[in-house]
């Protein structure tokens, strides 16, 4: 556990990682916030009553979406597994912002574990 310990500090230390890491967070952000405005906006389309126009930005939302996700690193399994924390934290974040829906206390313990699932996921050892 000591050594567990000691890696983390080592690796918290660094600031080049600090900064990857912050750049992989924005990212995932990011591309979260262009799925939700690409299923967002067919939804106000379908539910609200809006001109099917709207359609068209959905569209190129999604397609920004899905290059964003190119741009990681990592194989594509474990980066959308590891991007599903992010976007479950933005959802929420969206339902609070754009629907002035409050988070609830589950809401948040919700994203909490989802984070830390994507932390598991993104930092756990690689076996091959």
């Amino acid at each position: 556990m000591d050594d567990v310990v000691a890696l983390i500090d080592t690796v918290l230390a660094s600031g080049d990682l600090r900064l990857e890491l912050f750049k992989i967070f924005g990212l995932f952000a990011i591309t979260a916030i262009a799925e939700i405005v690409g299923c967002y906006l067919p939804y106000l389309w379908l539910r609200q009553g809006y001109n099917a126009w709207i359609l068209l930005p959905a569209a190129f939302s999604l397609a920004l979406f899905a290059w964003l996700l190119t741009l990681h690193p990592q194989a594509a399994g474990r980066v959308y597994a590891a991007y599903g924390g992010v976007y479950v934290s933005i959802a929420l974040l969206w339902l609070w912002v754009v629907d002035s829906v409050p988070p609830t206390v589950t809401d948040v313990v919700g994203v909490a574990v989802c984070l830390l699932g994507m932390a598991i996921i993104m930092f756990g050892p690689r076996y091959t």
